[in-house]
């Protein structure tokens, strides 16, 4: 029988992962990602500049011990991002693990994880320079930070990158330039594959879950000033989509018909290339003189030391 409790009365259900000593890894670094946070970049050595132009893909290296920084200098733009250990892409960005351990959108202070059997941090959030600006948000009582009206809230773990073949699925269509295809492209000069393309850290992209479980996106928040700085825990290889749908203020499956919007003044309202901008790329080295004092009792987190072999014994040869 049903219980007869008030629920109102009973306490909410406790995150399923959530830190339960002072020494747990599920803390941050906040020390450490304070001290990053606080670096004029006019003191950091820039190695890398760029910028990703619209509804294409680049992927570029980041040290263990730097700073990379994703930023919208044209305004709102959303970006589809993925990360590898540089020396082994067998380890990845886990998206679903890192929505588990963090949240279901990543704020600063966040970590972003890897897949097993490695089962470490790769990055984390040090700097989130993208508010939600005008717009009306409500403001939670939580660690988590506020959401806007509809619950939706910025730097997105629950979806996953637009790609051609649901866009087929769904529209019977063909489309070169999706996320996933962008991401493709980014990495083939990097030795790796269409099958190492996982799921992303959408960023700068605002989304939630409606009442009836349902995903759904609004449009970016980020201006021209907006930003988000991580820390490489590892040597990484990141590759970054800037996604066909812009801003998503005018998102919908019909890429593929735009080219036919000419002259057409109702496709051109819905037209989402006009919505569409870059995204820059920046990486900073902190300099040796630096290094003892900014990057003090930090070291690269070691791979995952479970090594149960899963409940079996493995003979080493014949007669063992």
């Amino acid at each position: 029988m049903p219980s007869t409790n008030n629920p109102k009365s009973e306490p909410p259900p406790a995150p399923a992962y959530f830190p339960t000593s002072a020494d747990s890894p599920l803390h941050p670094p906040t020390a450490l990602y304070q001290r990053l946070a606080s670096l004029p970049k006019s003191s950091l050595r820039q190695i890398e500049s760029f910028e990703i132009s619209p509804r294409s893909g680049i992927a570029w290296h980041v040290p263990a011990g730097s700073i990379f920084r994703l930023s919208t200098p044209e305004g709102p733009q959303v970006g589809d991002l993925n990360i590898w250990n540089a020396q082994d892409p067998r380890e990845r960005f886990w998206a679903a693990r890192t929505r588990q351990l963090q949240g279901s959108h990543v704020r600063e202070g966040d970590r972003l994880w890897s897949c097993l059997p490695f089962m470490r941090p790769l990055c984390g959030v040090v700097k989130d320079g993208c508010g939600m600006g005008e717009r009306e948000t409500q403001e939670l009582s939580n660690e988590r930070g506020g959401t806007t009206k509809w619950g939706g809230r910025c730097h997105d773990l629950l979806g996953t990158r637009c790609d051609p073949y649901v866009s087929n699925m769904l529209t019977g269509s063909s489309y070169d330039y999706h996320c996933h295809s962008n991401l493709v492209r980014a990495v083939l000069p990097h030795g790796l594959t269409e099958f190492d393309v996982h799921d992303v850290l959408n960023v700068f992209q605002v989304t939630g879950l409606d009442s009836s479980g349902r995903y759904f996106m609004e449009s970016s928040p980020a201006t021209p000033s907006s930003f988000i700085d991580f820390f490489a825990e590892q040597n990484l290889l990141c590759a970054l989509s800037t996604c066909p749908g812009g801003d998503l203020s005018a998102w919908g499956w019909h890429q593929a018909e735009e080219a036919q919007a000419e002259g057409n003044k109702e496709a051109q309202e819905k037209d989402m290339k006009a919505t569409c901008r870059p995204i820059k790329v920046e990486v900073w080295e902190i300099p040796e003189e630096k290094r003892e004092s900014v990057l003090k009792d930090w070291k690269k987190p070691g791979r995952n030391e479970y090594k149960g072999c899963h409940g079996m014994g493995i003979p080493k040869g014949e007669g063992t």
